[in-house]
């Protein structure tokens, strides 16, 4: 990957995130800090840290811990010393915040260092009173604001009013094309994974996947539900592959639904899921059934890449991500009926068309949907910031 002529070597770029354990935010922290490394700059990650401290390592970042997974306002006073000290010490030129908490921290720090200050809005951020519009507001105080989508630009516009629409830059996150590539995954992987989900090699069962951390406005319990009224598709095999980051009374309370459905042995909760790549193969389709608007959605995009249709839920970025009859279909939010017609269409499409709209997927998320472009557009916005910064 080429890094654009204008980035310079050595400059250093501080990322600011809660943790490293799983996520779309994490996952994009990595492909940055592997991008700022090859272009020749310094890649520091500020973060609590967590299971993916190797794979950070790996590419070329280096993790400072520090409790930016924590929201108490000393706490956030405290790491904004902390990150002051690490830019002056280290001599970093930009600090790109990627959570609420941590951009705070990281805004008193920038400030009182001179450094630029950058931010992603990666989230939806619900307000329901002006206090949490204040506290969110943060996430759009940066010198450029990163949307992930142009429905979330359009969110954080309409959310913030007075915000310089010149300071906003839509940049899609992007898929790794090479690691998320039907063609590189080798068969013993696929069998790994079905195994670890209890599906012995000759279960010719068809497999529904949601991939996605364990949390209720994933929507896993709709699907439950659409599951209970499916009609004449008795064999439909549920994974819902994810971490429950703790909460295990809402994984039982998963359990227990699908126990009083008649339906344990067809949902399979199988906890993370370390080769997605493979998942997605392991599977005959992919869901992504979020109750409230996903500002991008992740696991509506790399089942396409891994040529597999999709059924999403009608809203937020997924009218962008899902080309509606042609990768997948769009369902209606938060109808369990829906949902279960929906299973039910995919279930009825020949295998033949399946394939059709997995490979449409596939190209689709390789003309608009990329990590390189991705990465490129965030060096391009670092480069432009360095640049006024020396003028």
């Amino acid at each position: 990957m080429a890094a654009p002529p204008s980035f310079p070597p050595g400059a250093c770029v501080l990322q600011a995130t809660p943790a490293l354990d799983s996520g779309g935010v994490e996952q994009t922290t990595l492909d940055m800090a592997q991008a700022i490394t090859t272009a020749g700059g310094v890649a520091l990650v500020a973060s609590a840290g967590g299971r993916l401290e190797p794979e950070l390592a790996r590419r070329g970042g280096e993790l400072v811990r520090m409790p930016l997974d924590r929201k108490a306002p000393w706490t956030l006073l405290a790491n904004a010393a902390r990150l002051e000290r690490l830019i002056r010490a280290r001599g970093v030129d930009i600090v790109h915040a990627r959570s609420r908490a941590p951009a705070w921290s990281a805004l008193l720090a920038a400030r009182r260092t001179g450094a630029a200050f950058v931010t992603t809005y990666h989230g939806v951020y619900n307000a329901r009173s002006g206090l949490k519009r204040a506290y969110n507001r943060v996430m759009a105080r940066g010198d450029v604001v990163i949307a992930n989508s142009a429905f979330t630009a359009e969110h954080l516009l309409a959310e913030h009013p007075g915000v310089d629409p010149g300071r906003v830059v839509t940049i899609p996150r992007g898929v790794d094309l090479a690691g998320f590539s039907p063609e590189r995954v080798a068969q013993e992987r696929v069998t790994a994974v079905r195994a670890a989900w209890g599906l012995a090699p000759d279960d010719r069962r068809p497999v529904a996947l949601l991939a996605a951390r364990l949390t209720a406005w994933k929507g896993q319990r709709l699907l439950i539900e659409a599951l209970a009224q499916l009609r004449g598709h008795g064999d439909l095999v549920l994974v819902l592959a994810g971490d429950d980051q703790g909460r295990t009374a809402y994984t039982e309370s998963l359990r227990s639904a699908a126990a009083e459905a008649g339906l344990s042995e067809r949902v399979r909760i199988v906890g993370h899921c370390t080769d997605m790549a493979a998942g997605y193969l392991a599977a005959d389709f992919a869901c992504a059934p979020s109750l409230d608007p996903e500002a991008f959605g992740r696991t509506a995009v790399e089942p396409q890449a891994m040529g597999r249709p999709v059924l999403a839920a009608d809203h937020g970025a997924v009218r962008e991500t899902v080309e509606e009859g042609v990768t997948g279909w769009r369902v209606a939010p938060g109808d369990a009926d829906a949902w279960a017609a929906a299973l039910g269409w995919m279930l009825d499409t020949p295998a033949d068309a399946r394939v059709a709209m997995g490979a449409a997927g596939r190209e689709r998320v390789e003309r608009l949907y990329s990590l390189e472009a991705m990465t490129m557009a965030t060096l391009g916005v670092y480069a432009r910031l360095l640049a006024e910064r020396r003028r």
